[in-house]
């Protein structure tokens, strides 16, 4: 298959902003150069695709931070016959990126507008194994469980007790928590049954709405 066009703006961006920040799992940075960031983003704001900062999307959501992007998936430390459930759609970018990655992607999104967005993108790019869902995420999707890997992609006050309860042995979920203003980066390791946590830095992320996030 041919590149997407702009293949030189996401190489420089994998290099300048991912790559010379510290991520160096080989097999993230490559779906970053592969799945073209620009055609997730509209217009006019496609014309930033590959800069340093998130982006509007429309309905009051936003697409990452391309490091962040990059950040998260790391730290999901994903194998490729993994199955991976995302909470938050959104533009279907970071869904376009484990897709590559994994042998499953589930994503969850509430409004269904953004979520027809999604589909219109993910089919674009060319994705197979990447299902969008409508439905509040904070609740999961028990059908498909356990996951070996769960990204949440929006600030929640706490993890949602129902996606710990569909993590697998030895899995890994990655979310923002904490306040409207602020969260902190974590990391959940599921062993034996109980959840470890690791903490990796501030962000900040559009809130998730939902029975086990935030009210609307």
């Amino acid at each position: 298959m041919q590149p997407y066009p702009r293949a030189d703006e996401r190489l420089r961006m994998v290099e300048y902003q991912i790559a010379a920040r510290g991520i160096c799992d080989q097999r993230v940075l490559s779906a970053m150069k592969e799945v073209p960031r620009h055609l997730f983003v509209p217009p006019p704001y496609d014309r930033s695709a590959y800069e340093d900062c998130p982006l509007p999307i429309g309905n009051g959501q936003t697409i990452s931070q391309p490091y962040i992007v990059a950040l998260m998936t790391e730290l999901l430390a994903l194998q490729p016959a993994d199955s991976v459930l995302e909470i938050g759609t959104g533009c279907g970018y970071q869904a376009a990126i484990l897709g590559v990655l994994v042998r499953q992607v589930t994503t969850i999104e509430r409004i269904p507008e953004v979520a027809g967005l999604a589909m219109a993108n993910l089919a674009a790019f060319g994705s197979k194994n990447v299902e969008v869902i409508v439905a509040d995420g904070t609740l999961g999707n028990p059908q498909k469980a356990p996951y070996d890997g769960i990204i949440i992609t929006a600030a929640t006050p706490s993890v949602p007790r129902p996606l710990i309860e569909q993590l697998a042995e030895g899995g890994r979920l990655v979310a923002p928590v904490g306040g409207h203003a602020i969260q902190e980066l974590i990391r959940l390791r599921k062993k034996d049954g109980s959840v470890q946590e690791e903490h990796h830095g501030g962000v900040r992320f559009v809130p998730l709405i939902g029975e086990c996030g935030w009210s609307g």
